[in-house]
């Protein structure tokens, strides 16, 4: 991942600045003790170089394998193990090149204790901030993943609600087309036409992420000019756009089951015609789209029986949105109303 990759850079930048500014804090303390040049150079390049060696292998180590919580005693053995050698290499290096300045061969063997204490405690230092800085990013990258895979899930889970919606609309259409061949030979190639309209345009908005509430309607329109020709005059609708609204953003095909809901409610269970009303506002950053269809009470409880459809809707939203606030249903004497609330950018986050 890009981002690891800019994290690794970043923790070997900041590796690197610091053992400079410990070569020269070693390189000025021997100064201070009136060793040649040469001398302070040479003690302070091979003993931070070798320190910063185990540092980075204590590093590179832990980037393939982090401890967990239960061998945090890790730590502290390979900081001690590290240290001891590190002290053993630099004390035979450093002995055999200035073997011949006692001065130095003196400052050497009294300064080994704390010279391996200094080491000890700075691979303990590296050793906790490498588990520290590793295991924040493996953290993320779970974190990643696990969005990732959630991602993944809902949009697998939304395929799945629209290709059940799919078979159920298209069954009742086909079946509508064939009790129209015979009685009705024109009426069916119309119905057949229209429909072959609706299932290309419904292909292509399987690949649409979010699509205009205009255009939403006029898919609906084309949704609903096949119904009436399974209804004929007892369906009459009436969609209400206002212009502020036609640009806002909506899932595509999601008002289609709510539609389906009110025909299978206003039609199947009532006498008579009916007509649904669509109807859409917005109300802050929050797109309002109503549908209203009548319903007969004595035959009909649309509060317990709306099917398959309102709850796949609502389903969607939660997926989409991860709030379960955004379907409501209410009825009015013998009027039932679905609401559906579309959050737009700016109010909550959208998850493509």
């Amino acid at each position: 991942m890009a981002i690891t990759h800019s994290k690794h850079r970043d923790f070997a930048l900041t590796f690197s600045l610091v053992w400079v500014i410990w070569f020269l804090i070693h390189f000025s303390v021997l100064r201070n003790y009136n060793f040649s040049i040469p001398i302070s150079l040479t003690d302070s390049f091979f003993s931070n170089g070798f320190l910063a060696g185990f540092g980075w292998l204590i590093g590179n180590n832990m980037r393939y394998y982090l401890p967990r919580q239960e061998k945090y005693w890790y730590v502290l053995v390979i900081s001690l193990v590290l240290g001891i050698l590190w002290m053993v290499l630099i004390r035979t290096l450093l002995g055999a090149i200035f073997k011949e300045v006692p001065s130095y061969i003196l400052m050497l063997n009294s300064s080994s204790t704390i010279r391996f204490g200094i080491g000890f405690l700075i691979l303990i230092c590296i050793s906790t901030l490498c588990l520290i800085w590793f295991t924040q990013i493996e953290q993320k990258e779970n974190e990643a993943k696990e969005r990732e895979t959630e991602k993944i899930f809902k949009e697998a889970e939304l395929f799945k609600l629209r290709q059940q919606l799919q078979p159920h609309f298209l069954f009742n259409s086909l079946n509508s087309i064939i009790a129209l061949i015979g009685s009705n030979p024109e009426k069916a190639r119309s119905m057949i036409q229209q429909l072959s309209d609706f299932l290309r345009r419904t292909l292509k908005k399987e690949e649409e992420k979010w699509v205009d509430l205009e255009e939403e309607f006029n898919y609906l329109n084309l949704y609903l000019e096949i119904e009436k020709v399974r209804f004929g005059h007892r369906l009459s609708t009436q969609m209400i756009l206002q212009d502020s609204c036609k640009l806002l953003k909506i899932p595509p095909l999601i008002l289609q089951p709510v539609l389906e809901n009110a025909i299978k409610f206003g039609l199947y269970d009532t006498i008579g015609d009916i007509e649904i009303v669509i109807s859409a506002e917005q109300v802050k950053n929050i797109l309002m789209i109503q549908v209203q269809n009548p319903f007969d009470p004595e035959t009909a409880n649309p509060q317990k029986g709306t099917g398959f459809g309102l709850s796949s809707v609502g389903k969607r939203l939660y997926l989409l949105f991860g709030r379960r606030d955004l379907l409501e249903t209410r009825i009015e004497e013998n009027l039932f109303f679905t609401i559906l609330k579309i959050p737009q950018l700016g109010e909550t986050e959208i998850i493509p």
